[in-house]
Parts: C-alpha cells; sequence; structure tokens
C-alpha cells in the first residue's frame, strides 16, 4: 500500500514534467516561428533610395534655357533698339501774308485737303482799291516818259538851230562892228571942219553899240555850244521817267500780290490741325491761323550714345507702332544729327561750371519709312514708336 502512492506521485510528477517540457517545445517552437516571420517581413519590404527625377528636370529646363539664350543672342545680336523714339513730320503753320476779316472758309478741324486747294479767303476789297491805284500810277508814268521823249526828239533840233542862229548872229555883229569901226575910224581921222561933232559922236555910239552885239553874241554862241549837254539833260529827264515806270510796275506787282494773298491754299497735301479761324475773324498778317500737317512722315529715335558705335547711314530698321501693335513697318537710317539733344535745348549744360556728374546722353537719328504704312491709318506725327535697327 504504502509503494502505490510513491508510484502514483512519481508518475504524476513524470506527467508534469512530460507537460512542462511539451509546453517548452512549444514555446520553443511558437518563438523561433514568430522570428522568422518578422525577418521575412523585413526582406520582402525594399529601402527608398532619393529620386534623380527633379536633377533630370532641372538639368533639362537648364539646357533649354540656355539654347533659347543662346538663339536670342544669336539672332538679336547685330539689332539695336530703343524706346524712346516718336514719330515726326512737316508740320506747317499757316499765317497770312496781309491782314484782314475771313470772308470764306473751306476748313474744318482734322479735315484732308489737297494741294493747291482754296483754305480760306480775305476781305479783298482794300486790295483791289490798292491794285486800281497802282495801274494808275503806272499809267500816269509812262505818260510822262512818252512827254519826256517828245522833249528829247524836240531838244535834239531846237538846240543845234539855237547854236546855228548864235552863231549867225555873232557874224552879223561883226560885220555890224566892222562898219561901225570904219565910220569911227573915219570920223576921227578927216579934218574937223570936213566933219562935225555930232557926226563923230554918232559914229562913236555906233562902234559901242555894235562891239556890245558881238559881245553878246558871243555869249550866245557859249550858250548855244552846250548843245550836246542840254540834249544829255532832256535825255536824262526821260531816263528819270522810265525809272518812274519801274517803281510804278513794281508797286503795283506788290499790289497785286497782295491781293492774290487774300487766297490762302494748301502748300501741300495734309491734315488740318489745330484751327483757330472763323469766319469773320480778323487776321493780322503772320499771325497763326492754323497748321498744316503734311503726309511724309518718319521716325526720330534718340539712341543713347554707346548705342551708334555699330550704326550707319542706310542700316535696316524695323519699327513697331504702340498705336497700332499689327503695324509692321520698315524703313532705313536717314541721317544721324551731329549733337546731342542737350546741345541744341534752349539751356545747354554748362559742364565746365560746378560738380560734374556723367550722364549717357541720346542723339537723334532720323529713320525714313520705306513701306508698310496703311492708308487707312495715317500716323499721326508725336507718337509712340520702337525701332529696331540691324547694323552689319
Amino acid at each position: 500500500m504504502s509503494d502505490t502512492p510513491s508510484r502514483d506521485q512519481h508518475t504524476d510528477d513524470a506527467s508534469r514534467d512530460h507537460d512542462h517540457e511539451q509546453a517548452s517545445e512549444s514555446r520553443s517552437d511558437k518563438k523561433p516561428a514568430h522570428d522568422g516571420e518578422n525577418n521575412q517581413n523585413a526582406d520582402d519590404t525594399p529601402r527608398k533610395k532619393p529620386s534623380k527625377t527633379p536633377l533630370i528636370i532641372l538639368a533639362i529646363v537648364v539646357v533649354i534655357v540656355a539654347i533659347v539664350a543662346a538663339i536670342w543672342w544669336f539672332a538679336t545680336r547685330n539689332e539695336i533698339s530703343t524706346d524712346d523714339a516718336f514719330t515726326d513730320g512737316n508740320v506747317v503753320l499757316m499765317a497770312p501774308k496781309v491782314s484782314g476779316y475771313v470772308v470764306v472758309s473751306h476748313i474744318n478741324d482734322n479735315l484732308f485737303v489737297h494741294q493747291g486747294d482754296l483754305l480760306f479767303k480775305i476781305d479783298p476789297r482794300d486790295y483791289q482799291a490798292s491794285l486800281d491805284q497802282a495801274q494808275a500810277q503806272v499809267g500816269l508814268a509812262m505818260a510822262q516818259r512818252d512827254a519826256a521823249l517828245a522833249q528829247l526828239q524836240v531838244a535834239k533840233v531846237q538846240y543845234p538851230a539855237q547854236l546855228a542862229q548864235a552863231q549867225a548872229q555873232e557874224m552879223s555883229a561883226q560885220a555890224t562892228l566892222a562898219n561901225a569901226q570904219a565910220s569911227f575910224e573915219r570920223q576921227h581921222t578927216v579934218d574937223e571942219r570936213a566933219t562935225s561933232r555930232e557926226n563923230i559922236d554918232t559914229a562913236t555910239a555906233q562902234q559901242r553899240s555894235a562891239l556890245a552885239s558881238v559881245r553878246q553874241a558871243q555869249a550866245q554862241v557859249r550858250t548855244a555850244n552846250l548843245v550836246p549837254d542840254q540834249i544829255q539833260q532832256v535825255l536824262a529827264s526821260v531816263k528819270e521817267r522810265e525809272a518812274q515806270i519801274r517803281q510804278s510796275e513794281a508797286q503795283l506787282e506788290q499790289a497785286q500780290l497782295n491781293l492774290s494773298y487774300t487766297e490762302v491754299r494748301a502748300p501741300a497735301d495734309g491734315w488740318i490741325a489745330q484751327r483757330s479761324l472763323q469766319v469773320g475773324s480778323y487776321l493780322t498778317a503772320g499771325s497763326s491761323a492754323f497748321t498744316l500737317v503734311t503726309t511724309q512722315v518718319w521716325v526720330t529715335a534718340n539712341f543713347k550714345e554707346d548705342q551708334l558705335t555699330r550704326m550707319r547711314i542706310g542700316d535696316a530698321v524695323r519699327v513697331k507702332v504702340d498705336a497700332y501693335p499689327k503695324l509692321d513697318l520698315r524703313g532705313h537710317v536717314d541721317s544721324i544729327q551731329l549733337g546731342s539733344g542737350s546741345r541744341f535745348s534752349a539751356f545747354p549744360a554748362e559742364n565746365a561750371t560746378g560738380n560734374f556728374v556723367k550722364i549717357v546722353q541720346r542723339v537723334p537719328v532720323k529713320i525714313v519709312i520705306d513701306r508698310g504704312l496703311d492708308p487707312h491709318f495715317p500716323l499721326p506725327v508725336g507718337i509712340s514708336v520702337v525701332p529696331t535697327v540691324t547694323v552689319k
């Protein structure tokens, strides 16, 4: 009986030990299995490396930008541009040459006129009266000239005849003097008993009278001998009358011009601008009535002085107009002003006085438009443009 419990106890202990071993084995089996699963999961998940896609994209962008920049530089390396440029043209200040009231006007604001069109007319009555007076002065001067010519013809005959008459009178006086001298000598040489005192006195008086007549005749001959001078005097009078005719004709021409100036016509094709006259307005000679903008248009571009290094006359120019973006104008460099804009300003800089600060100067360049103008879109003067000069 004592052995039985011991055997049972031993059996129980063996069973517990067996169960404990099985449990230990079971835990041992389970633990390695769990570690294996963790290792397997760690091996299956790949490590994340840094992506190279952004660097590739950035490199491509840099290369594209460099290529575009190189192409742009190569295409524009010979182009010089400025935005300090404006359209320019002939702007004519229309002013009358004579004063008066406006009686006819055919102009209006922004109206296009052709060369020779009558624009307005000044009252011509005063100038017509001056013209009539000048014509009368010409007629009077011509009549005086004709009278002087007739007097010249008379003088050419009269003065030589007077000379001949004076010479004949001198000869007659000489003969009378000779006769009187002979009588005088005879009366003074004969015996006083053969004559009388009266006869002697008469002979003496006749001799003195004949002598005086000879001297008078000689004086008339000397006067008559001035025939060339007398004729020249009449001829000078004729020339004076002819000069008066020319003076009158000049006054007549001036009167005709003044009358023609009462009609003001367009000197060229263009547009009316800044109109200030109306019918009935009084205009003084030389006062501006309106402005005529001609159809000829060019570009004045103010380039910096360091942009003129390679620019030459004749270089091709492309012009963009701010007002008409679709308008593509082509032209060429016509001339370069020999002086900066500041040099020709109303108050040029005095660089020799005070503190000097260097400022980049601008030089006006005239650009003539060769083609591209649209007649439906005339370019006003003074609008902004952007010229681009292609230099060689």
